[in-house]
């Protein structure tokens, strides 16, 4: 298992690091709620941002919350979105697991469409200024965790060197209505990856520094519970913010749909258009809670290929890695080293 321990970068307005938060060990807990309201502007919480010599870096003086959105202005989130490439859930050829049975594509008629709607607190997007990724790349969900410090994504979403969390990301709007986060280290597996074995460990988590008055983001946005996957066959809700150049709307997709097996693999699969890039890392909910806007995540858009098919109607099928005993070692590191 390789942990990615970023270095703490100088407060130069030249970028942000991304936060991601974690799921309590052993199995499902009461999912906390949201027990402080919208941020008014933005977030004042501490900014790790990595260094640029890989692992173990010396520290450097601190960034905070306020550096990064002093950065990320409605002007930059405009302007990367418009013009980076995007980078998250890759339309790579598939490679079918060994054994496993040619399948036809699935008829598109027969996919429900996820429905555009204002989000939840506890799910945003991903914004970095790295060169190949100017632009919200993936999706990343809060996960109740002892510190309430933790967000979990996908593991191929590498952030990159600056980046940042926007819980229930707003194109467009002046501030952000829960702020803009930034993180401290990520924990992945050295082994991790989007074909054979390695997608099934296709996870990561993440850290998220304190506001300028101590508040934990779980304690700002509310906290989902990581629970382990029940089986192939379940009622998941599955929220994700799709790149805008494969969805102009720009805003948080939903979808109330059943899982499946992946053929040949030990991975979940869902049937709902408008899953493009940009969702991978979408937390796939059991038992949502309308009045909490939290549930258990037993998913995650990734896993074989990045999380989908290819072909013209990729955006209607996604995948998952099985959530077993190798995601709640990773959760325990986690929360045991941050």
């Amino acid at each position: 298992m390789m942990r990615q321990r970023w270095g703490r970068t100088a407060a130069v307005a030249l970028g942000v690091t991304l936060g991601l938060a974690a799921a309590p060990v052993g199995g499902v807990a009461m999912a906390a709620g949201t027990t402080d309201g919208p941020v008014d502007g933005v977030v004042d919480g501490v900014l790790d941002a990595p260094a640029d010599g890989g692992h173990d870096a010396p520290a450097r003086p601190s960034w905070t919350s306020k550096d990064a959105a002093a950065y990320w202005t409605p002007e930059r989130m405009a302007a990367a979105i418009a013009h980076a490439p995007g980078r998250a859930r890759p339309r790579t050829t598939p490679v079918p697991p060994a054994g496993a049975a040619a399948r036809p594509p699935a008829k598109p008629q027969l996919a429900p469409t996820a429905r555009h709607f204002g989000g939840v607190p506890s799910v945003g997007v991903l914004f970095t200024v790295d060169s190949d990724a100017k632009t919200h790349h993936c999706t990343a969900s809060v996960v109740h965790s002892p510190q309430g410090n933790l967000i979990l994504t996908a593991g191929h979403c590498n952030p990159g060197t600056r980046a940042a969390f926007v819980p229930q990301y707003r194109s467009g709007a002046t501030t952000q209505p829960y702020g803009i986060w930034a993180i401290g280290e990520t924990f992945d597996y050295a082994d991790r990856g989007t074909t054979g074995d390695g997608a099934d460990l296709d996870f990561a988590f993440a850290t998220v520094a304190p506001d300028a008055r101590g508040r934990t983001v779980e304690s700002v946005t509310g906290g989902n519970t990581l629970a382990a996957t029940p089986g192939y066959t379940n009622k998941v809700t599955v929220i994700g913010y799709p790149s805008v150049r494969n969805d102009p709307q720009d805003r948080a997709v939903r979808c109330d749909t059943r899982t499946t097996r992946l053929t040949g693999t030990r991975q979940l699969r869902m049937e709902c258009g408008g899953f493009y890039g940009g969702t991978s890392g979408s937390p796939w909910l059991t038992h949502f809670d309308e009045r909490t806007r939290t549930g258990q995540i037993i998913g995650l858009i990734g896993g074989l290929n990045g999380g989908g098919p290819t072909g013209p109607h990729s955006d209607r099928t996604s995948y998952s890695p099985y959530f077993d005993a190798a995601i709640f070692d990773l959760y325990g590191r986690a929360i045991q080293e941050s």
